[in-house]
């Protein structure tokens, strides 16, 4: 099965959402999700009128999915480039030609992503980083940089991706391994399930289970850290909660955040309020 940018940003995102779109299941409509997907498109589409204005027909092009040729080529801008290379597939938004100085060295291709949001995240640079590994196994050359076009301002971000590609080259693998699997992986409830169409799914799932991810706040290393103490539930974890009295030295600090006193109000279904006592 082709490993695509979508099963990538979505694993970055979360694995199960990566697993449950690798199997082709639907999930529900998801408000934020339709109107972030509907702004991506039309910023998309915008950014490739402006990319393109002025320009002569036959400098901006459509690419298809067979054009590897580049040596009568002309373009200097290629949209909606799709790129194959062994399992991996990504349908890269546009890809700069930049001519060499010599005739005996080849283009060089830039890939370019847009992206609608005025802050860039890590994620949409593995993206870009994943979209120059597959343009390069194609090629059979290195693709070193990219570009990010975002924000309200068409800013332009260069980005070294050659950086980043034993990251994405270790995230490929993880998915392979991923659908290869007879069992769905661990479930995880994350900040992206607001945005998430599996949101509803999951969260039967993680309360039917009880799960330790239901706390919101919990880091991985937390639960990690709570599992190898035989700790999974969070009705396992109110158990836990003990008050102790804080030592004089510290009368003045803030008390600490504890997980378990949020378990204990869950399961009593009370609020409980800590008062530090010296």
């Amino acid at each position: 099965m082709m490993i695509t940018a979508g099963l990538i940003e979505a694993f970055l995102k979360c694995p199960t959402k990566c697993y449950l779109r690798s199997l082709g299941e639907l999930g529900t409509d998801n408000a934020y999700a339709n109107w972030a997907r509907s702004r991506q498109e039309s910023y998309r589409n915008d950014a490739i009128k402006r990319l393109t204005e002025g320009a002569a027909p036959d400098e901006c092009i459509i690419a298809s999915p067979g054009m590897i040729s580049m040596k009568a080529a002309k373009w200097r801008l290629a949209t909606d480039y799709v790129v194959r290379a062994q399992n991996l597939e990504s349908s890269l938004h546009a890809v700069e030609r930049i001519a060499s100085d010599g005739r005996s060295k080849p283009a060089q291709l830039v890939p370019i992503r847009f992206i609608f949001s005025n802050k860039l995240s890590l994620d949409d640079k593995r993206l870009l980083a994943f979209d120059a590994l597959v343009l390069s196994e194609m090629l059979g050359r290195a693709v070193d940089h990219g570009k990010i076009i975002h924000g309200d301002g068409q800013a332009k971000l260069e980005v070294k991706t050659s950086a980043l590609t034993n990251e994405v080259r270790k995230v490929t693998e993880n998915i392979a391994a991923l659908m290869s699997s007879r069992s769905a992986p661990d479930l995880v409830l994350n900040r992206h399930c607001v945005e998430c169409e599996f949101r509803a799914r999951c969260r039967q799932r993680a309360a039917g289970k009880d799960d330790l991810s239901l706390l919101r706040g919990m880091t991985e290393k937390e639960r990690k850290n709570l599992h190898r103490k035989g700790i999974f539930t969070v009705t396992q974890l109110s158990y836990t909660f003990r008050p102790r009295r804080k030592a004089k030295r510290l009368a003045g600090s803030h008390e600490k955040y504890h997980h378990s006193i949020r378990a204990l109000a869950i399961r009593d279904r009370k609020i409980y309020i800590v008062v530090a006592q010296s």
